[in-house]
């Protein structure tokens, strides 16, 4: 189930991925399906492992190309262990909701992405999240859990504010909104009840199969309820120097 959208990302056969917060890696691993070099970076030792072993079950069932590099580590989103402009592009899928010091964290980003790079920023969006919270305090109000509510015009500032220009934006996983207003309902540990278990097994059944009704209620859905709000922003070029040769300058 992807949130981002490699067409929007602009993401290219040999460009180079960094996917923040990378979980269990279904980005990464469209990623390098694609033919792009990623690098999945978590705090989470369990996922990284994981990741890992995914990345060698791909190789070995030949699902990538043997000139793809993939690698997964473990590291702080406030202290990104790469150089100034390593990646051509970035995904933070549902990250920066978990993170305090998030700008910090956003200009860790910045830094890290090349100049004229892409990143795809992904958070709950405010009205079905907002619905969340006011269910069920157990929602957020766990170690590890959501901080904050982003607006949308309170992201795309902080953004703003760290050198990075928002150039398209969607929404997605609407059929998912409803999926977490009746957990925080029933309480989010009871995945026993009969309603969870029901709504569970359809999105795993769409998630499978990607059936066309589904798709088309969800394509029609997510402006109104999609459970994610998706940023593409760009990092600008660096101006040309003066009084260097036009020939320097376009090499």
């Amino acid at each position: 189930m992807l949130t981002a959208d490699y067409d929007r990302l602009d993401a290219k056969v040999g460009d180079r991925l960094l996917d923040l917060g990378c979980g269990f890696g279904r980005h990464a691993f469209e990623a390098a399906r694609r033919g792009v070099h990623v690098v999945a970076l978590d705090a989470g030792s369990d996922e990284v492992r994981g990741v890992t072993n995914t990345f060698a079950a791909m190789r070995d069932a030949g699902e990538l190309s043997p000139t793809t590099a993939t690698g997964a580590v473990q590291g702080d989103a406030l202290a990104l262990p790469f150089p100034d402009g390593t990646f051509d592009r970035i995904i933070a899928s549902e990250v920066f909701e978990h993170i305090p010091s998030d700008v910090d964290a956003m200009a860790e980003l910045a830094r890290v992405l090349r100049p004229g790079g892409t990143m795809a920023i992904t958070v709950p969006r405010f009205g079905p999240e907002l619905l969340n919270w006011a269910l069920s305090d157990e929602y957020h109000n766990v170690p590890g859990g959501h901080v904050r509510i982003y607006r949308r015009s309170v992201l795309v500032e902080r953004l703003a504010s760290v050198g990075l220009e928002g150039y398209d934006t969607h929404h997605a996983h609407a059929l998912h909104a409803p999926y977490w207003w009746l957990k925080c309902a029933v309480g989010t540990t009871n995945d026993t009840h009969p309603l969870v278990v029901r709504y569970h097994d359809l999105l795993v059944w769409d998630i499978t199969n990607g059936p066309r009704t589904t798709r088309w209620a969800e394509k029609l859905l997510n402006p109104i309820v999609g459970k994610s709000l998706v940023l593409y922003l760009r990092k600008p070029l660096v101006a040309p120097v003066a009084n260097v040769a036009p020939s320097l300058v376009d090499a």
